[in-house]
């Protein structure tokens, strides 16, 4: 007889960030709407005192004036105990990772021992059922879902990347353009193709110094 194991279906990209209630590290919290008008990244972990774990809320927390400096707001979960992330919490500032010196958590870190908002974003799979995964949800000021990432309960997260992408998001949003490959920030970013043989042939005639065409659907922009 097989097993009835039930799979937890994550929100897309694009959809509204679930709404939920819980106890963090820093006091209740209502989602989204004590954050509406901030960037979020809302991240989970498998459980508290593991290594991996450790030595990324350690780099959240070095990191985190990066985050606030375009108006983004860290929340950790698991589905640990209020007194577990506590206790871990406190670990942590004792903890000197890479010789760079030793921090104290600057974020809250969601208690669902219940493990009702992991199920409401999908944060538990067949493969960990009892775990939450390594999952990544970038939310934008309106609470929508713009951006997920899932890793390995081996690899640890890459927070530049996160920061990098939290940054194209928002270029997007306010000039309307893409970024490439491997963009940074200062970098020219790239149009939208044409829709129409018109278009295109306008594109290729553009008379701007900031508008290199490279191919009729192919255009990098400066943005600086």
């Amino acid at each position: 007889m097989e097993e009835n194991i039930a799979v937890n279906r994550m929100p897309m990209i694009g959809d509204p960030a679930p709404a939920f209630r819980a106890m963090t590290t820093m006091g209740k919290v209502n989602f989204p709407e004590d954050y509406r008008g901030s960037w979020v990244v809302l991240f989970s972990h498998p459980a508290d005192f593991t290594p991996v774990c450790t030595t990324e809320f350690i780099t959240f927390t070095r990191m985190a004036g990066e985050f606030e400096k375009i108006n983004t707001k860290l929340i950790g979960l698991s589905i640990d105990s209020l007194h577990s992330h506590l206790a871990w919490a406190r670990s942590i500032e004792d903890i000197d990772w890479k010789g760079e010196g030793k921090v104290k958590l600057s974020f809250p870190i969601i208690a669902d021992i219940s493990m009702s908002v992991a199920k409401q974003y999908g944060m538990l799979q067949t493969v960990a059922s009892t775990q939450t995964v390594r999952a990544v949800f970038l939310i934008d000021p309106e609470g929508i879902i713009r951006a997920i990432l899932y890793y390995p309960m081996s690899t640890g997260r890459n927070i530049d990347e996160i920061l990098r992408m939290l940054k194209s998001l928002q270029l997007h949003d306010e000039k309307n353009v893409s970024t490439g490959a491997n963009w940074q920030p200062g970098d020219a970013a790239v149009m939208g193709a044409p829709l129409t043989l018109e278009e295109a042939d306008a594109r290729l005639q553009m008379n701007d110094p900031k508008v290199h065409p490279l191919a009729w659907y192919l255009t990098v922009k400066e943005t600086d």
